[in-house]
């Protein structure tokens, strides 16, 4: 029998607002002394009465704009009831039957498979609430000794978006996580760290037969923290749901945890219905008149939210692609990192008129690989950084211009990210201009033959790999300045 997944994701990201969603403490997610960033509204003490974060408000409008959403005229706060140590009022303020954000899409647009990316996922609602403390399990010795509640992250705005269950594998999961979070960060209201807590995933996996209509059995699985989690732990369900309707078994409607060590989703609790948290109308809160169609009655102006909407990641990677001719993995890394395309476009606008496709493309791979990789390895921020784009420029057309090679074009980045000195002056002290003069290459040639007897039997026994290791011999012994296709042709001849 043929089964088919249906996955449903809920993502929940902490808002970048300065105060809290209905108090007037610190938003502050670094915060490392616990219980500092609280007062008598987050922590729910008697009599207090909360008050609406404008600006969370408004952030998650602009998500839904973003996303196509049918921002409603009207929406409303309600209490959610459970019981919990994190949760100090006893129930959280949510939003349950008329949300900010309804319905949406969201393109797969970070694939690389042309297909892939046109898949539209389709977006229930995004909602605003606030976010629970977070508990801390002590324990000596391997034996837990007390359980600590720090409510500084009580109280701070929660975005969680819930997306209708179209979604068929891990892959696809994760492709529409990683979509969300840079749109996040695009528009600028949450920074979305996942390894921080400040984006949380929870994937909800059934499965049935293929054709068939009726859904199956709903397992959740909470609080991913990477999307590596969130593609694996999907992928592992898919699996273990199957194995237990192909023996006949039925699967429990039940929350579980993902244990990245081991790779396997586990048990947690049977998973509550919509009704068991009892969501009713919150009593505190007025009812918002977001925006009027008539008049211009309400909190915001929409209009003049859509004008402020920046370049979204989707058609900045579509334009990427168009302009500079780039591939979809290409665009990917501009999109999601705005200091590396700056340096890349300005690097471009340098090259000027000698722009070509060869130079877009040494520019790409000497910045994605060689320069990224320095700046790694040296421990190098971008503020730091002492090259230029005029100087990187200079470097790609000495490779373009076949003035230097590759090995040595490499060489040459590395001493302009130590010494800020620019790529004509160092090719120019160190001697690295080009080496193809045969009268020139040739003592080193026989050189390297005279020292590496075994590589030399070894190529006169068929193997190709000796070549190899003698061309990069003589390409040490002339610091990168030899031509690799010349010194090949040399060695074949010697030898």
């Amino acid at each position: 029998m043929e089964w088919e997944p249906v996955i449903g994701l809920e993502i929940h990201a902490e808002l970048r607002t300065k105060t809290k969603m209905f108090c007037s403490c610190l938003n502050d997610p670094e915060e490392k002394i616990p219980n500092k960033n609280i007062c008598p509204v987050c922590l729910a003490h008697p009599g207090t009465l909360p008050v609406i974060n404008k600006k969370a408000v408004e952030e998650v409008i602009k998500v839904g704009l973003a996303l196509g959403s049918e921002i409603p005229e009207y929406s409303k706060f309600d209490r959610k009831n459970y019981f919990y140590p994190d949760l100090p009022k006893g129930y959280q303020i949510s939003q349950y039957d008329e949300p900010l954000c309804k319905g949406g899409t969201l393109f797969l647009y970070l694939s690389n498979n042309p297909e892939e990316r046109k898949r539209k996922i389709q977006i229930t609602r995004v909602h605003l609430e606030e976010d629970v403390g977070k508990i801390i399990h002590v324990t000596s010795q391997g034996k837990p000794t007390a359980t600590l509640i720090d409510y500084n992250r009580a109280g701070i705005p929660l975005m969680e978006l819930v997306t209708e269950p179209v979604i068929h594998s891990g892959k696809e999961a994760r492709l529409f996580a990683q979509g969300l979070q840079l749109l996040l960060r695009t528009l600028g209201v949450s920074k979305a760290n996942m390894e921080k807590g400040e984006m949380r995933c929870e994937v909800n996996i059934s499965l049935h037969q293929k054709g068939q209509r009726k859904l199956g059995t709903k397992v959740e699985i909470k609080n991913l923290n990477s999307f590596r989690a969130v593609e694996q732990a999907t992928n592992f369900e898919i699996e273990r749901q199957g194995e237990i309707l192909e023996k006949g078994g039925n699967i429990i409607q039940e929350t579980r945890g993902w244990d990245a060590k081991k790779g396997i989703t586990y048990s947690q609790r049977i998973k509550e219905e919509a009704q068991d948290y009892r969501y009713l109308p919150e009593p505190d809160l007025p009812p918002l008149h977001l925006y009027s169609q008539e008049t211009q009655g309400g909190l915001f102006l929409l209009e003049q939210f859509k004008k402020e909407l920046p370049e979204l990641p989707w058609e900045k990677k579509d334009r990427l692609i168009k302009e500079y001719d780039l591939d979809s993995l290409q665009a990917n890394l501009f999109i999601a990192d705005e200091k590396i395309l700056s340096f890349f476009q300005e690097v471009i606008k340098e090259l000027g008129s000698k722009k070509s496709p060869q130079s877009i493309s040494l520019a790409y791979n000497y910045l994605a690989t060689d320069l990224k990789g320095i700046m790694e390895t040296e421990k190098i921020s971008w503020e730091e950084l002492k090259i230029s784009p005029s100087d990187f420029s200079q470097l790609i057309l000495l490779l373009e211009e076949d003035k230097i090679s590759s090995r040595a074009g490499k060489n040459v980045l590395l001493e302009m990210a130590r010494k800020g000195k620019s790529a004509a002056a160092i090719v120019k002290e160190q001697g690295l201009e080009k080496i193809t003069a045969l009268e020139d290459l040739n003592p080193v040639v026989k050189k390297i033959i005279g020292q590496n007897a075994k590589a030399v039997a070894d190529y006169k026994k068929g193997k190709e790999n000796a070549l190899k290791f003698l061309v990069g011999q003589a390409m040490a012994q002339t610091r990168g300045a030899a031509d690799p296709k010349v010194l090949e042709k040399l060695f074949k001849k010697y030898l």
